[in-house]
């Protein structure tokens, strides 16, 4: 999926409820003697974007240029907000503060990774006119600086119902799609969006049907289509996955595994969403990255986000990746690795000519796979290959090769190297194992210096490359 993202740093524009949201996390043990309450031995606070905060967060872990319009308070809640969105490069020249609001604040208690209790502070009512008018003129100046605009909508008082469809006109006069998240049951102030994203919930109460199956599915995305005039009509389904209607309807199954918290998962879809949009990716495509990235966050606690290498990370782990997005250059597994080390996990390393795949060659990288969290394989170039094995060797060119192994359950990065040993990719990324075949006993290995540990697999009997030839040129 992540090599067909033609644009990786996408200006987007996100306009809506700008929140921050407060974690404490804490342990409980006993129970208040002033009321039948859990009593919370509070450890830590934690303070991170919420709303279309949250939003933005997203599209910043997807590394995404972004900036943000709406009106905040001038209270202290709106100070955090601005250092939050501040410290992740966020442009926030499109703010405008109304000494009257306050920025909406909601604080969440932690126990045992469950929530307890959420208290909130805000101001809901909507912003006056004059503000309106700021707003819309700010974005006629800039909007041509931007590849996609999301509407993060949670009902607090910017997205009116005039400045909405303004802002939907603008866009569309300039050819920018615009997508929303949309609230309430009177989607009218969306029409003309490019898609919607609202939930089965949502969407129900917005059309008076009831989904309980394919075919009320299909009549609540049609009327969405038309009442809205979308040119896609989407509804997330949860556990169901989300379903899109365009010239048909399609549904496309979650992929997530585990589900731990589901705190802003609306807010991935969207973002994910908009940064494949905003990649030209068609709308499919676009719902598989904005599943697999979902699919991430709820696997997480909190208002999380999901980078690229967790989204490539997770498409590996379920078998759904092409064979191409595991094959990396020094530089961008050198990144890999960092990350990999700064989350406690063990790198594995090996490496060959791997010119005919064979059970041996499987049967060992399986084997070196179980010795940690990622297994890396260095892959000899062709013209390394010739001068060890000679002219009429590789019979599988480089990608050709790098492809099989991208492909194998076992492998999660290939990488190709020109020398004829190892060694200075070893030295680049220092893995924790180096893997070879117990062929190596006694002898000298290159790289093994940069590593912690060497660990010798056996291979099997009789089986090799060169043996395979032999037996063809035979028969």
């Amino acid at each position: 999926m992540l090599e067909k993202l033609t644009n990786p740093n996408p200006h987007i524009l996100v306009i809506g409820d700008l929140m921050v949201d407060t974690y404490l996390w804490g342990d409980s043990s006993r129970i208040s003697p002033e009321a039948p309450v859990q009593v919370i031995d509070i450890k830590k606070e934690t303070m991170v974007l919420g709303g279309a905060g949250n939003v933005v967060n997203n599209l910043r872990s997807l590394k995404a240029k972004v900036s943000v319009m709406s009106v905040i308070g001038n209270c202290e809640i709106s100070n955090d907000l601005i250092k939050l969105l501040t410290e992740i490069n966020v442009d926030c020249s499109l703010l405008i503060r109304d000494e009257k609001r306050v920025t909406s604040k909601k604080t969440r208690i932690i126990s045992s990774k469950q929530q307890v209790v959420r208290f909130d502070i805000e101001s809901t009512e909507n912003i006056n006119q004059n503000f309106e008018k700021e707003l819309v003129n700010r974005l006629k100046k800039k909007i041509r600086e931007f590849d996609l605009i999301i509407l993060s909508d949670y009902g607090k008082g910017v997205l009116t119902n005039s400045l909405t469809k303004e802002i939907i006109s603008i866009s569309n006069r300039e050819k920018i799609k615009v997508i929303a998240d949309p609230k309430g049951s009177d989607y009218g102030k969306y029409k003309n969006s490019f898609l919607l994203t609202p939930n089965k919930k949502e969407a129900c109460e917005a059309t008076n049907i009831e989904i309980i199956d394919e075919d009320s599915l299909y009549l609540c995305l049609h009327k969405l289509k038309e009442r809205c005039n979308l040119q896609v009509s989407l509804i997330t389904l949860s556990e169901d996955g989300i379903g899109l209607l365009d010239n048909k309807l399609r549904i496309h199954p979650t992929v997530a595994r585990e589900v731990f918290d589901v705190t802003g998962a609306g807010d991935t879809v969207i973002s994910s969403l908009g940064y494949a949009l905003a990649n030209n990716l068609n709308i499919d495509d676009a719902v598989k990255f904005s599943n697999l990235a979902a699919g991430v966050v709820v696997g997480k606690i909190g208002s999380a986000t999901a980078s690229l290498d967790e989204i490539f990370e997770y498409e590996s782990s379920l078998h759904l990746s092409e064979c191409e997005e595991h094959i990396k250059d020094k530089e961008n597994i050198k990144s890999i690795v960092n990350k990999a080390k700064s989350k406690n996990k063990r790198v594995v390393f090996t490496n060959g000519c791997f010119d005919i795949i064979h059970v041996g060659h499987v049967k060992y990288l399986s084997q070196a796979k179980k010795l940690g969290d990622i297994l890396i394989v260095g892959l000899n170039s062709d013209d390394s290959i010739r001068k060890l094995k000679g002219k009429t060797r590789p019979i599988n060119l480089l990608k050709d090769r790098a492809c099989v192994l991208g492909s194998l359950e076992s492998v999660d990065y290939v990488v190709p190297f020109n020398d004829e040993t190892p060694s200075n990719l070893i030295k680049y990324i220092k893995p924790d194992v180096l893997v070879k075949g117990s062929d190596y006993k006694g002898k000298d290995i290159a790289g093994a210096e940069f590593v912690s540990e060497i660990i010798l697999i056996d291979f099997i009997n009789g089986k090799s490359t060169s043996n395979i030839i032999k037996k063809i040129k035979n028969d």
